[in-house]
């Protein structure tokens, strides 16, 4: 966790909260739109579960607990974020390719 975050008991159990409700959702990663491993068997799997927050806690403190401020994403995609605005996606597709 960041030196930023600070755990507290109702931030675990908010955090386990989103966890039930973004894998009973199947919630894609916000950042990159693919499936969530949300039963990872190696804590090293960066395909795994982790809590992002829009607003970052780092630069938005107050927003730490905030489940609004609560988005589904990769381990991965979380760390290569860090405290920057996401990537911008594509858009809308314009038509069904496939």
């Amino acid at each position: 966790m960041s030196q930023h975050h600070k755990t507290t008991r109702n931030m675990q159990t908010q955090k386990l909260k989103f966890k039930g409700e973004c894998q009973d959702a199947d919630a894609r990663c916000w950042l990159c739109s693919q499936p969530i491993n949300y039963e990872p068997v190696d804590d090293n799997d960066p395909s795994r579960f982790e809590l992002d927050h829009y607003y970052p806690v780092s630069t938005h403190p107050e927003h730490q607990e905030d489940p609004a401020n609560f988005r589904a994403s990769h381990a991965e995609c979380n760390r290569r974020r860090g405290n920057r605005a996401p990537a911008p996606g594509l858009g809308t597709l314009s038509r069904d390719w496939l």
